[in-house]
């Protein structure tokens, strides 16, 4: 799957150099489709891998539901302060001189429009699968429900054969259409001439806290975390082109068993880490904003920003793990609290969503270090209790 996604990023950069252009809205329809299809997807993905999961736990599941939530949220909120940290120290110096070059009126404009869509609504809210998959699980931990447990299994199979036959196979050729959509759009380089080198420090930056996150993960787990890290890598490039950490579920779980996390925690942890846990994106949410506040001379208190950030934790959430997800939701905030105007909102939307998968890519590798975390402290977690029903 990694050599596939490599050559789907290279040979994607290479034709839109000269593909025509009803060949480049050839891929960008089959990328609405599948993108579509993701968003019906997703929600039933996680109520159906969360569920049997929580209830392959035992009693132990609500210890360990709090334990990946905190892990999570404590993760996001880290790396935002280091985040802030780093604007409030290198930007004086990083962006010296530097003003925001112009505005942009319609972040759509230049790109390549399918020939059709297909509405694809999802049956419930991300939220809502999140909400009820904790409360099918978890009854289900203590109440003997032999048919509901023998369903929820027989669906988490269901959805597994959907993912391995229909989803990673596809996922190659969504790659390949996403990296040729964007070279013909022709205005990804207008849109990020003001914040390369704010693009260079998120990549950094979020490089650096995967190592940090996978180097407590190893000492908590007694695993070498180059090692854990390099396994995770196809999890990695799978979301740097995808852009979708909902599309990056199937090839993270597998990633984290090849880690030792045993498959009920990855099949818990995984699911749910892919829309509570948002490191990367903070890092990049964080860097842009606050490089817009510089470069527009606005004054931003501490106390705001770190309101901004606490609040942006818990509003990205509500993103559905799909492209662009996190920024669509922090405009609120944005307007709200930082005072941004619509010219400054759109240009955090078009440079924010023209590199997204380096965010997206942070946070999925970042779950595997959470599972192993997590697993580690699994059986202490369940005392030794016996779930309420055998897993099969």
């Amino acid at each position: 799957m990694l050599t596939k996604i490599i050559i789907a990023v290279i040979a994607g950069a290479l034709c839109s150099q000269f593909f025509p252009e009803w060949l480049g809205r050839v891929f960008a329809t089959i990328n609405g489709l599948f993108s579509g299809f993701l968003n019906f997807f997703v929600p039933v993905l996680i109520f159906a891998l969360i569920a049997p999961a929580i209830a392959k736990l035992g009693k132990g599941a609500g210890r360990l539901l709090g334990l990946t939530v905190g892990l999570s949220y404590g993760s996001t909120i880290i790396a935002g302060l280091l985040a802030y940290a780093l604007s409030v120290w290198l930007y004086p110096m990083l962006l010296d001189g530097a003003t925001m070059a112009g505005s942009i009126a319609d972040i759509e404009e230049g790109a390549l429009s399918p020939y059709f869509s297909v509405e694809m609504a999802p049956p419930f809210e991300v939220m809502t699968a999140l909400l009820l998959s904790f409360c099918i699980g978890m009854a289900m931990t203590v109440v003997k429900t032999d048919v509901l447990y023998r369903g929820a299994v027989e669906l988490e199979q269901v959805v597994i054969k959907i993912i391995w036959s229909f989803v990673v196979p596809l996922l190659p050729i969504y790659i390949f259409g996403m990296f040729v959509t964007l070279g013909m759009n022709g205005n990804i380089g207008s849109v990020l001439s003001s914040f390369t080198k704010v693009l260079t420090l998120a990549v950094v930056s979020t490089l650096v806290y995967l190592f940090v996150q996978y180097l407590v993960a190893g000492a908590v787990a007694g695993v070498n975390p180059f090692k854990a890290l390099r396994t995770m890598s196809p999890a990695y490039f799978t979301a740097l082109g995808t852009s979708s950490s909902a599309a990056s579920i199937p090839i993270s779980r597998e990633a984290a068993l090849k880690n030792g996390v045993s498959e009920e925690v990855a099949g818990f942890v995984i699911p749910l880490c892919a829309t509570i846990h948002l490191s990367g994106s903070m890092i990049k949410l964080m860097l842009y904003a606050f490089a817009l506040t510089f470069m527009t001379g606005m004054d931003v208190p501490t106390s705001k920003a770190l309101g901004f950030m606490f609040l942006l934790a818990i509003t990205m959430i509500a993103a559905p793990g799909v492209p662009g997800g996190a920024v669509m939701v922090a405009t609120g905030l944005l307007s709200e609290m930082m005072g941004f105007d619509d010219s400054m909102v759109a240009l955090m939307i078009a440079a924010y969503i023209a590199i997204d998968s380096v965010g997206t890519a942070a946070n999925v590798t970042g779950d595997g270090a959470i599972a192993l975390i997590v697993d580690k402290f699994a059986p202490s977690l369940r005392k030794q209790t016996a779930p309420a029903h055998p897993a099969e």
